[in-house]
């Protein structure tokens, strides 16, 4: 049985990479620490045993409900220097508006989404693919929440203007013509290959190209590219009444 005197921790994440890191590095912290891979699972969780120190958000994208906000000291970790970039797609955002380097926040989370004091803050290049800039930022998170158990640091009030970011739809995946040179494609590539988001397409007829696996060498990208059927239209159709 668990002593109540041990300190609990939860770790919730939403994708394959979050349990592997799980596993890997964060449970083998001192303390008693177990995952989540939904909200059900958070929620019964919550009622096993003594209350979680910290519940710690890994690439997290759903609501976290505002009485758990109240109840426990909740840690997200943003991919922004926050008030900049508060809101959705922080990564294929600033990879648009042509950042090379961002800051990775950890933050307690509050109602207003990305608007919490800060824990403490480390640089994160951008370099790569999305899926690899996912797992850099995964690997940095541990380093974190490590730090953040030993130290226990009280969260800093953000300053500043907040500059908000969009959270991209499904339908933005579609390779823009207005790109004016290859970095540009290959940065529009590369932002896009990792699961979340359909990867960047060019619809022609009925079928859709998809491209990832881009590489800019020798005056060109290079990229995978996949033909698949286009997929129906997801608006729905004009009324005829």
């Amino acid at each position: 049985m668990i002593s109540a005197e041990t300190p609990h921790y939860i770790v919730a994440g939403s994708r394959p990479w979050n349990r592997m890191l799980f596993d890997e590095r964060l449970a083998r912290l001192p303390g008693h620490w177990r995952f989540a891979g939904s909200t059900e699972e958070i929620a019964s969780l919550q009622q096993q045993g003594p209350p979680p120190r910290y519940i710690f958000f890994l690439h997290w994208s759903t609501r976290v409900p505002d009485e758990w906000l109240r109840a426990h000291e909740c840690v997200c970790f943003h991919m922004t220097d926050v008030p900049y970039g508060r809101g959705g797609s922080p990564l294929q955002n600033l990879i648009q508006r042509g950042h090379r380097q961002t800051i990775l926040t950890a933050l307690r989370m509050v109602h207003e989404l990305d608007a919490g004091p800060i824990y403490t803050k480390r640089p994160l290049s951008l370099e790569g693919s999305a899926e690899e800039i996912y797992l850099r930022a995964g690997r940095l998170s541990a380093d974190m929440i490590a730090d953040l158990v030993l130290t226990q640091p009280q969260p800093v009030e953000q300053s500043g203007e907040p500059v908000i970011f969009k959270r991209r739809q499904p339908g933005e995946s579609a390779i823009p013509e207005e790109l004016e040179n290859l970095d540009q494609w290959h940065d529009f590539i590369r932002m896009l290959d990792a699961d979340g988001y359909p990867r960047a397409f060019i619809d022609h007829g009925s079928f859709r190209l998809e491209f990832s696996r881009a590489a800019l060498c020798n005056d060109r990208v290079v990229a995978d590219v996949k033909v698949i059927r286009r997929p129906p239209d997801p608006r729905p159709s004009p009324s005829t009444a």
